[in-house]
């Protein structure tokens, strides 16, 4: 998921990046007014791409 966010930020204009700092490969410093879009961004790509077990 952390990949999936850094690259949500990098298709963002320069002026709209939410990253702050990332910490490593599973942990990001992101501005707090950007987490409930960051969730439904998440969500939206969950439901794109839903586990179906092999038969």
């Amino acid at each position: 998921m952390a990949q999936f966010i850094i690259n949500l930020n990098a298709s963002l204009p320069a002026s709209q990046r939410f990253i702050i700092h990332i910490l490593d490969s599973t942990h990001l410093f992101v501005q707090p007014q950007v987490a409930e879009m960051i969730r439904s961004a998440i969500s939206e790509f969950r439901d794109q791409n839903p586990y179906e077990k092999p038969a």
